[in-house]
């Protein structure tokens, strides 16, 4: 057996017990950064809020973003139903710095691509999809639960101007972002609509944008403006429209007329925000003048309402002082005759009073208001001086008809009732009443006239002309032209005779100069005469 070398004896070392390694250093750095992002992402998380919606149309979790002016201050992290299953919860988490727009009064609502008001927008939607849009709010108490708006809405609470309620009997054409305008104008839209709470008629809050807010005053008058105002009535037919746009989208348009407010106020005084104001259906409605205190007075008419429509003026001399309110036609059976009642209305504060000294005497009614002696005096007048209504055609193209008030001098006496509620006034015949029966008269006395005899003596005369047209043609045409033929051929010998170049026209002419020249002598003769007298007995001197 070979000897084998000696081999070096194993030594055992024992290792420290908290000897680390380097290879711990990577899962250490790894840790440390993600306990740092943590610890930063909760530092940065803002605030969680609840937005309900109605659908959850377009809205997805880890997806759908919430902007502000174009700005990502959040992210949608959860779509669930409500627990009554009517809406859409929509959970969210906005940025810290986004903490103050969460404000009470904010406002959420989803982007889509839409059409108001003549124009498109959120058309950027349709490649990038669809977000949450967010509109601060002027509230400083801050909330965490909102009720998003299903309309976007078209003023947000960036833009200058002010908004202001108006108040329709109906929508009509306007829609959100139906245009406003002042002078043709446009100076705002139409932020959004709902309907009365007792259903009577329709709310509507405007956006009027700076500066031009400041010309919508206490006594600014507005209308609507949609579409072409096409009006065929008793002063014949019109047209108006503010613009193009107006009649497709429709729109609101607002002056403010002359002494709107009365003596004394400033008409430039701005509205205040939010300030309430009356819808008119047109212009012309719009700045009527106030009609105040109204009285309403029957009227009955014996011949056709045709023509008569509700709110066709009351006339009195050009001015108007009411309206017809309604026509109707009545039986009295006692009578057997058909009445056609028209109720009208007059407003006395149309009809200016005029004071003695800026009081009413006695005799002229003291202490009675206005509108008490309009009264006294219209009944006055129609007792003693022949004050009726009556019909008139307003315009020949439509036929339409009017009340008008006028004195008759022909008018009879007539007793009015002032207790009977409403008052009756006395009516005369109309003009075109009074044309009809004329031209009935007429046609009544020519039907008794006896066209045939007279047709008959016509033909005799006819007749006798005639046979003196044949005679005159048969025995006087020849003699009157041979005298014409005569006269024809004296004419021309006297034209050859007085032509220029004829032997009679020179021997004339040379006489006519014999004459100058002894006219000439004559008067050489009596030039030297009237120097020289002698000279008939001497002779003529040197």
């Amino acid at each position: 057996m070979t000897d084998l070398p000696d081999i070096p004896e194993a030594r055992v070392k024992t290792r420290g017990r908290f000897r680390f390694d380097l290879i711990w250093l990577v899962p250490l750095i790894a840790a440390l950064i993600g306990g740092w992002l943590g610890v930063r992402a909760i530092l940065e998380r803002g605030p969680t809020v609840t937005i309900t919606f109605q659908t959850a149309e377009g809205l997805e979790a880890g997806k759908t973003y919430i902007s502000y002016k174009d700005v990502k201050v959040g992210l949608v992290k959860k779509v669930s139903l409500s627990e009554d299953r009517s809406r859409v919860e929509v959970t969210a988490e906005f940025t810290r710095e986004a903490a103050p727009m969460l404000v009470e009064d904010s406002r959420f609502w989803v982007v889509r691509p839409r059409f108001s008001g003549g124009q498109f927008s959120g058309l950027n939607t349709l490649l990038a999809g669809e977000h949450i849009e967010l509109d601060v709010g002027k509230s400083a108490t801050p909330s965490r639960q909102f009720t998003g708006l299903e309309v976007a809405p078209i003023v947000t609470s960036s833009l200058p101007g002010r908004a202001f309620m108006l108040r329709a009997p109906d929508l009509g054409s306007l829609d959100v972002g139906s245009p406003i305008f002042y002078r043709r104008l446009k100076v705002g839209q139409v932020d959004s609509f709902e309907l009365e709470k007792d259903g009577s008629g329709v709310s509507l809050k405007i956006f009027v944008q700076a500066p031009y807010d400041r010309y919508v005053t206490p006594g600014s008058r507005f209308w609507n403006a949609s579409g072409v105002d096409l009006t065929m009535d008793s002063s014949g037919l019109r047209v108006q429209t503010q613009s193009l746009m107006s009649v497709m989208v429709g729109g609101v348009a607002f002056e403010t007329p002359p002494g709107a407010y009365g003596a004394g106020a400033d008409d430039s005084t701005p509205a205040k925000a939010n300030a309430t104001f009356l819808l008119h259906g047109d212009r012309a409605a719009a700045m009527k003048a106030p009609d105040g205190e109204m009285q309403v007075y029957l009227l009955n008419f014996k011949e056709s309402l045709r023509g008569l429509s509700r709110g066709a003026p009351l006339d009195f001399r050009g001015i108007v002082v009411g309206e017809v309110l309604a026509t109707g036609v009545e039986y009295e059976p006692g009578r057997e005759w058909f009445n056609f009642p028209v109720y009208v209305a007059l407003y006395p504060e149309r009809i200016r009073v005029v004071r003695q000294g800026g009081k009413a005497s006695r005799k002229s009614g003291a202490g009675l208001s206005d509108a008490q002696l309009v009264k006294r005096g219209l009944v006055t007048a129609m007792i003693e001086r022949g004050f009726r209504a009556q019909l008139r055609t307003g315009s020949l193209v439509t036929g339409q008809l009017y009340v008008a008030l006028d004195f008759f001098k022909d008018a009879k006496p007539v007793a009015i009732d002032t207790k009977q509620t409403p008052p009756e006034l006395p009516t005369v015949r109309g003009d075109l009443e009074d044309l009809q029966q004329s031209l009935k008269s007429i046609a009544k006395s020519l039907s008794g006239v006896k066209f045939d005899e007279i047709g008959a003596g016509v033909q005799q005369t006819l007749a006798s002309v005639n046979q003196i047209l044949q005679h005159f043609d048969k025995e006087l045409a020849p003699e009157l032209k041979a005298s014409l033929h005569d006269l024809q051929r004296t004419l021309k010998a006297a034209e050859r005779t007085l032509a220029t170049d004829s032997p009679v026209m020179s021997e004339v002419l040379n006489a006519a100069h014999e004459v100058s020249r002894a006219a000439q002598s004559l008067r050489s003769l009596a030039d030297l005469l009237d120097r020289q007298p002698e000279a008939l007995i001497k002779g003529k001197q040197p």
